[in-house]
């Protein structure tokens, strides 16, 4: 059973404008001093964001609370700044040129990609999750490639640019396009190939640094983890879970199958069932689909990853549960996912929620969705007598997140 880790990012907004603003800071210096999160908090690319980097957790019950108790704080000091906080792909409104984390290597990146940084006002969900060795990471990343348009498709909650409706659920995914690398990434034959290729873009088109490499999925450059990236920043701390346990066992299979067949492609496909995912999708169709993903959700046709062609959305989501059920039993996640899998399919997705509230009451129905939704309770509660336990937090070991993003959103 894998152990597993989160970066949340959250905004700071004027709750008049939805505008972001620029406190994040002085929220950080604050965070710095409490000893509960002087170590997690860190820096985000913007002026208005902070970024909660977990400790290393084993169970989902655990990272609910901590993640329930780092938003309790960031809401309780913007309500000290007059300000809102939110949990969102996207601002619901936008300034001209953001502000930028005054930093050398910001700064440098906001350089080298120029206007691009003009719209990169954005937050992302990235959830680590610790593989045995490289190879494995380099094989769970080619078995979970077919996933990411749907795990996209389900994650989007960016519905909203400069005041207005995008038609998209994820218009963070659509500027994220814009990035040197965006999206899914290319298969790899084994983690030499990935080392090589991924050393072979620095310096080439505003990548400074490998952790400038903005795929939807990636290795980890110091960690011992897979890290998946295509989520759009979560309402709240129960959409954030049921994205962990998915990503958590999608790694969990893949190593599996990795352990009894090794790296070869062939010897998968001769025993995979017509409904689970083709590992040879070409990227030109990857890339196709993870913008129809973004434009479309869950509300009409999404990508198959079996068929490669498009199939009921609901279908789809079932077929993920069922093709995850034995890792899922295994890591004791297997009714919370389902639980959590019936509520997005019954509520929607973060953006169809946005969606709602803004075409009800504009600016005040969002504004009171974020304050309902930054602080809701999670349906998952740890046991009272494990809570502060350390092995279960994951103190004493290191923080699978934190500094990595290099403001790729």
């Amino acid at each position: 059973m894998a152990t597993f880790g989160i970066e949340e990012e959250f905004f700071f907004l004027d709750p008049q404008t939805m505008l972001a603003v620029g406190v994040a800071a002085d929220v950080r210096r604050r965070l710095a001093d409490d000893p509960r999160w002087g170590e997690h908090v860190h820096p985000e690319f913007l002026a208005s964001q902070v970024e909660f980097a977990t400790p290393v957790f084993e169970n989902m019950a655990v990272a609910a609370e901590q993640l329930a108790a780092f938003r309790r704080e960031v809401d309780a000091d913007a309500a000290r700044h007059a300000v809102c906080v939110a949990s969102v792909g996207t601002p619901p409104d936008a300034h001209p040129f953001p502000s930028i984390t005054d930093a050398d290597r910001y700064h440098r990146i906001a350089r080298e990609v120029a206007g691009i940084i003009a719209d990169h006002q954005m937050s992302g969900l990235h959830v680590h999750v610790e593989v045995p060795s490289r190879e494995h990471g380099v094989a769970t990343l080619n078995a979970v490639r077919p996933w990411l348009p749907l795990l996209t498709a389900m994650t989007g909650n960016s519905p909203l640019w400069r005041g207005n409706v995008t038609g998209y659920e994820s218009w963070r995914t659509v500027q994220m396009r814009r990035w040197s690398t965006s999206g899914c990434p290319p298969r790899f034959a084994n983690a030499d190939d990935y080392d090589r290729r991924t050393r072979g873009m620095l310096g080439v088109g505003g990548l400074g640094d490998l952790a400038l490499i903005a795929w939807n999925v990636r290795l980890s450059e110091h960690l011992p983890t897979i890290e998946f990236r295509m989520a759009d920043a979560q309402l709240t701390v129960d959409d954030t879970l049921l994205v962990a346990a998915l990503c958590r066992a999608l790694v969990d299979r893949a190593v599996d199958e990795h352990d009894r067949f090794g790296a070869d492609p062939t010897a998968v496909r001769g025993v995979r069932s017509l409904d689970e995912p083709d590992p040879d999708l070409p990227p030109e169709l990857l890339s196709a689909a993870t913008l129809h993903a973004a434009h479309e959700g869950l509300s009409g046709g999404a990508f198959d990853p079996a068929s490669g062609r498009l199939a009921p959305a609901t279908e789809l989501v079932r077929r993920l549960e069922r093709h995850l059920a034995e890792p899922l039993e295994r890591t004791g996640d297997r009714d919370l996912v389902h639980r959590l899998l019936e509520r997005l399919l019954r509520d929607g997705t973060g953006a169809a929620r946005q969606l709602d509230a803004w075409n009800r009451s504009g600016i005040a129905g969002l504004r009171r969705l974020f304050a309902a939704t930054i602080t809701a309770q999670p349906g998952i509660a740890a046991p009272r007598a494990r809570i502060n336990r350390t092995d279960d937090a994951g103190g004493g070991r290191p923080t699978y997140a934190g500094g990595t993003t290099g403001g790729a959103g």
